[in-house]
């Protein structure tokens, strides 16, 4: 999101809001008529229109079809992104809606994909510098977007590696953990296309000790991989660069906990909070 030293929505914001209000009187609806048709609330209805809240991907796309625009709406779709996303990470969240394969190993905290709004919130808010409140629900309503991709159909396959020490880590609290824990359980229970590994601590040794890493096969058959670190994020592409990387996650998988015994620790973790 672009916002000024005073805080005012950015005029991309501002524009996308306009337009939404503008389709909405020309199909006749008031703000309360959309609201109900779009499944939101009329309070969130005012507040997009008025450039307070950033529309969804979801929102934008119903709001096309409902108040018959022609594809006006959907149109804005990048525009919202840039608000969403830094610039390093737009790319790589544009492709992820569409993508066959989602992979990552994780050492710090659990994947985006998989994290309550609870969670989310605990983490951004304890980001330094400290993000605005404005700044921190934009993130935390960006992470929870991309979501969307593990209900999407057909789903992509996706598969994680996540250090046993986050399961350990009570970002937010105890009761912030444990729901957390509890969602990624069920997440794995309902999800037949989604597996979560735990590299156990007491492996002293194993292929992710150089750190954390996204993996993506995009729709078209792509490779790509990101990374993020303290000096700055990365979207690698060089085919052999992307191979080793691909390489190293396989052992990785093999290295870590069944599936099956994953779930038994994130229960157990889980229990004991």
């Amino acid at each position: 999101m672009v916002v000024g030293t005073s805080g005012e929505p950015s005029r991309v914001r501002r524009l996308v809001g306009d337009l939404i209000r503008i389709h909405r009187v020309r199909a006749g609806l008031t703000q309360k008529d959309a609201a109900d048709k779009l499944l939101i609330s009329e309070s969130l209805m005012g507040a997009v229109e008025r450039a307070e809240r950033i529309p969804s991907v979801e929102l934008l796309a119903d709001a096309d079809r409902v108040f018959v625009a022609g594809g006006a709406l959907k149109a804005c779709i990048e525009l919202i992104d840039e608000e969403k996303y830094p610039a390093k990470f737009l790319d790589w969240a544009r492709l992820e809606r569409q993508a066959r394969v989602i992979s990552a190993y994780e050492t710090m905290l659990i994947p985006g994909l998989l994290q309550t709004e609870a969670y989310a919130y605990a983490l951004y808010g304890a980001r330094k510098p400290a993000y605005t409140e404005d700044e921190t629900v934009r993130h935390v309503e960006a992470r929870l977007e991309r979501q969307a991709v593990l209900m999407r159909t057909p789903p992509p396959y996706v598969g994680f590696v996540i250090e046993e020490s986050i399961l350990d880590r009570t970002l937010g609290g105890a009761e912030v953990l444990k729901a957390q824990l509890l969602h990624l359980l069920e997440c794995m229970r309902r999800m037949n296309h989604l597996t979560v590994q735990v590299m156990p601590s007491d492996q002293h040794t194993h292929a992710g000790l150089m750190g954390p890493m996204q993996l993506m096969c995009t729709a078209e058959g792509r490779n790509l991989v990101y990374v993020e670190a303290q000096g700055g994020d990365r979207l690698i592409s060089r085919p052999e660069q992307v191979g080793d990387m691909f390489d190293l996650f396989g052992i990785l998988r093999a290295q870590a906990l069944n599936p099956w015994k994953s779930a038994e620790i994130i229960e157990t973790k889980a229990r004991q909070l």
